[in-house]
C-alpha cells in the first residue's frame, strides 16, 4: 500500500494522469468532502484529478502513511498550488489485487 501511495502522489506530482488511473480499480470513488462531491470510475477520477491537481497545479507532500489494517491506508500530506497551502488526509482502501477502490480525501 505504501508503494502504491507514494507512487500515486509522484504521478499527481509530474501531472501524469495517466499513471495515476493505473492505480485504481475501474469502479473506484473519491468522495471528496472539501468540495463536496464523489468522482466515480476512471472518467470521473480523470476528471478530479485534471481539475482538482492539474488545474490548480497542485504539489502534494507526503508527511506520513499510517496502515490501518490489510486494506486501508491514511495518507497525511500537504498540498500547495495556485490555492495557497492547505493540510490534509487522504484514506485509501485497497482491493485484495492492491488497487485502490476508493479515497475519501479532506482539508484539516
Amino acid at each position: 500500500m505504501e508503494t502504491t501511495i507514494t507512487k500515486f502522489i509522484t504521478s499527481m506530482n509530474a501531472f501524469d494522469v495517466e499513471v495515476a488511473l493505473t492505480l485504481f480499480s475501474a469502479k473506484a470513488v473519491i468522495d471528496e468532502r472539501s468540495v463536496g462531491k464523489k468522482f466515480k470510475g476512471k472518467s470521473g477520477l480523470r476528471e478530479y484529478f485534471e481539475e482538482y491537481f492539474v488545474g490548480y497545479h497542485t504539489v502534494t507532500q507526503l508527511d506520513a502513511i499510517e496502515i490501518i489494517d490489510t486494506t486501508h491506508a491514511n495518507a497525511h500530506v500537504d498540498f500547495t498550488g495556485d490555492f495557497g497551502h492547505e493540510k490534509g488526509m487522504l484514506n485509501f482502501a485497497f482491493n485484495k489485487d492492491g488497487l485502490i477502490t476508493g479515497v475519501e480525501a479532506d482539508l484539516l
